[in-house]
């Protein structure tokens, strides 16, 4: 697991969650409880296919069979950001976050991406 959590001092989010090495291992309860999510960017710049990051309210994973609550599709070769819900808003994960990144979207799919994909999460 290499999952880091970083204070931010902004008007909106107060930490960046930050995951360098996404994977169909879930990373779960990345926040320890509820956490309200603004952005997410994924970089997928070392993979030469499209990569599928799932979001899940809860801490309590099982890649492949638990139902996402967010699928993000993430081109090969890119790294693009996300915004959950209204910008000022974000979207709120009341139970928990836990994440996988995956080579197939849906609620199926349990492969890793060739290379390591980095998720950072601006939340409060």
């Amino acid at each position: 697991m290499a999952v880091t959590t970083t204070p931010l001092s902004n008007p909106l989010a107060t930490k960046l969650i930050k995951d360098t090495d996404s994977d169909a291992t879930a990373e779960l309860d990345v926040a320890s409880g509820a956490l309200r999510v603004y952005a997410i960017e994924i970089d997928n710049t070392g993979n030469s296919a499209i990569t599928y990051t799932k979001l899940y309210n809860t801490a309590t994973v099982t890649v492949g069979t638990t139902v996402p609550d967010f699928v993000l599709a993430t081109p090969a070769t890119t790294k693009l950001t996300h915004v959950l819900g209204a910008p000022a808003t974000g979207y709120n994960f009341a139970t928990a976050l836990s994440l996988a990144s995956v080579t197939a979207g849906g609620t199926g799919g349990i492969v890793s991406p060739t290379s390591d994909v980095t998720v950072s999460i601006m939340a409060s």
